[in-house]
């Protein structure tokens, strides 16, 4: 099986270990992976920040990086509802306001390809035992977009617990939203830092070392809010962890 790696451009720029991960995890699953360097931003800040035109390129040029693989694997749950939900309706307005349809017909090929992290696994592979190895108490936080747009379920949580080592603890009040939210952070500072605060003050009290999740953009925030703290709990993508064993555990 081979599937390209879209690596988003935050972790590309900012938690690239996220990146390896994923290829570790896929490789040790068979899976060969491809990285199409012609890849770059989704659109999303500009698509949510209400330039929609200006996401267009963007859509134009994701989807011809993507072309001609039948499986496009993103450790992003953000950024999988960005080409899923909304790739469409940017390529059906441009349709209606009379500018053709090739916009609509790139979201269209490229959207049934298009794979969060944890679907592939659990979904297109058929796994929820990867293989990893990670001795330490665990809590989970399912983002907003995996949770509400892509219905991503359980399929974390039961990665999570075939896990050898590993111990899933409960967060309490799992489904709130953290208060990151892409431009909403900016634009509501103070609300965010509300929201983030009460998110760490949950996640602390059930005494897990590692607070997880499966968009690194939410757990930015939830890492600055931890640090701030100075809290003895720290913030990890799903991935490091599902690549971790015990010959090669997160660093």
């Amino acid at each position: 099986m081979r599937a390209a790696l879209f690596v988003t451009c935050v972790n590309d720029a900012l938690y690239p270990r996220t990146g390896i991960a994923v290829v570790r995890l896929l490789e040790r699953l068979g899976v060969e992976v491809d990285f199409p360097a012609a890849q770059s931003c989704c659109g999303q800040p500009q698509y949510n920040t209400g330039y929609r035109r200006e996401s267009e390129p963007l859509l134009r040029r994701t989807a011809e990086a993507f072309a001609d693989y039948e499986y496009v694997v993103t450790p992003s749950g953000s950024c999988a509802a960005m080409i899923r939900e909304h790739y469409p309706r940017i390529g059906r307005k441009a349709a209606q306001e009379g500018r053709g349809s090739a916009l609509a017909e790139l979201a269209a090929g490229l959207v049934p390809h298009v794979y969060e992290l944890t679907e592939f696994l659990v979904d297109v592979i058929g796994v929820t035992d990867v293989g990893a190895h990670f001795p330490h108490k665990v809590t989970y936080h399912p983002s907003c977009h995996g949770l509400r747009t892509l219905g991503l379920g359980d399929r974390p949580r039961r990665l999570l617990a075939a896990v050898k080592g590993l111990e899933l603890v409960e967060l309490p009040g799992a489904e709130e939203c953290c208060g990151f939210g892409g431009t909403f952070a900016v634009k509501n500072a103070d609300v965010s830092a509300a929201m983030g605060a009460d998110k760490i003050r949950n996640a602390r009290a059930t005494g897990a070392e590692v607070l997880c999740g499966a968009d690194n953009s939410c757990l930015a925030h939830l890492d600055g809010t931890l640090r701030r703290a100075g809290a003895p709990l720290r913030a990890l993508h799903l991935a490091e962890i599902l690549a971790s064993t015990e010959e090669e555990p997160p660093r």
